[in-house]
């Protein structure tokens, strides 16, 4: 059934970038053009409607063609390809425009880009390349990416869907759960274990007999995104959709590594909108006779605010420079991940107090904000298990075990 465009607010999205360490002397002039061009279109497209769909939990498929053509999809895959050959700051900078407007819609795009069309771009095989990944630029085709399970979650060694050889095909059951992008998604990128227990990843395509994908509704977190399960009954695999180029945990988990890499940028940018609408509201907002911003608690708040997001900034930033000489680790990305979630919520919370009650309604952005990064702490490793990452990294011991 086709979607009613709900009515655009007439509020104006007022947001200025924080940059309180002259961050953009850092930045090309190429990549300040390519935040200009996704904050402008975040601005003039997700501001206005973003709200009305949270709250009546609805994903605004009329987005999809607009991210495309913003590059959200797959900024980094080679023009060869469909994708617009950028580096990983700039991969970086449009994830931060992006979940600055909302965290779901964000989602949308790392799914599409870093799970999806990244597997089928470093595993995929030539023909698996073409026959995608154009399509999957444009929005053309939607894709979902598959590793959770009901029963193993932050232990996907433990997965139970699996495929099995026939003849010259592969027969996949299980089922995977908390999947952006699964109710709308063409394509499916699952990994599931062959009949020696070896992980392999396949392309499971829309209208394949057998292959559901159940929507996950009464969510008080990403609202506007669509989110659900991926089902597999005795599903017929062509054996060309197989991912001839990867076997073992190092698929799925090197896809991870490209989606928490964007978050670490993203979950900023819902800090800097939350820190934005905090710093002018406290302005404009007047008790005992003047601005609650000339008052040292909400001066305090705004200080430490700000003091954090720069941290994170700079974080970042360093890590999309390794990440571009190809030297960032697993561990790396996993603390800036964590880190940003972390500074992002904790700004919502202390934003969402300084707004008093207007900063549970949805006139100001941040509840929803706050709702949303419960899920983003949550997914692509939780806080906890980046945590225990890093502490591998540095102690040589394994607390997983």
């Amino acid at each position: 059934m086709e979607q009613k465009p709900i009515q655009k607010s007439n509020k104006k999205d007022l947001y200025q970038h924080p940059d309180y360490y002259l961050m953009d002397e850092l930045l090309s002039e190429e990549q300040k053009l390519i935040r200009k061009s996704v904050r402008d279109w975040v601005k003039a497209e997700i501001s206005p409607v973003i709200e009305s769909y949270a709250q009546n939990a609805e994903f605004p498929k009329h987005l999809i063609k607009g991210l495309g053509e913003v590059g959200a999809f797959g900024p980094t895959i080679p023009t060869k390809y469909g994708g617009a050959g950028l580096d990983y700051i700039s991969y970086g900078i449009i994830m931060q425009e992006i979940e600055r407007g909302d965290s779901g819609i964000r989602s949308t795009a790392s799914v599409q880009g870093s799970l999806v069309m990244y597997p089928i771009y470093a595993f995929g095989s030539e023909e698996q390349r073409i026959k995608y990944l154009p399509k999957l630029a444009t929005g053309e085709l939607m894709g979902c990416f598959g590793l959770t399970e009901p029963n193993h979650g932050s232990d996907p060694a433990g997965m139970t869907t699996n495929i099995k050889k026939d003849g010259d095909d592969f027969i996949l059951n299980g089922a995977k759960m908390w999947i952006s992008n699964s109710p709308l998604a063409d394509i499916a990128v699952a990994w599931a274990k062959d009949e020696e227990g070896i992980v392999r990843g396949v392309i499971v395509e829309r209208g394949m007999e057998g292959f559901t994908t159940p929507e996950t509704h009464n969510k008080w977190s990403l609202r506007a995104s669509a989110t659900g399960e991926l089902v597999f009954d005795n599903v017929k695999i062509p054996k060309e959709n197989i991912l001839p180029n990867v076997k073992g945990l190092k698929g799925p988990l090197s896809c991870l590594n490209q989606a928490r890499f964007g978050i670490a940028w993203g979950a900023l940018g819902a800090a800097m909108d939350c820190y934005d609408t905090a710093l002018r509201y406290t302005k404009e907002r007047e008790q005992f006779g003047k601005p609650i911003a000339a008052f040292q608690l909400q001066q305090k708040k705004l200080a430490e605010m700000i003091t954090e997001i720069t941290k994170g900034q700079l974080l970042a930033w360093r890590l999309g420079i390794l990440k571009n000489e190809d030297r960032a680790t697993p561990a790396q990305i996993s603390m800036a991940k964590r880190n940003s979630v972390e500074t992002a919520i904790k700004i919502a919370r202390e934003a969402r107090q300084m707004l008093g009650g207007m900063g549970i309604t949805g006139e100001y952005p941040i509840m929803r904000h706050m709702m949303n990064l419960e899920s983003v702490i949550t997914y692509e490793g939780t806080h906890d298990i980046h945590l225990l990452i890093t502490g591998m990294d540095i102690t040589g011991e394994n607390a997983f075990n």
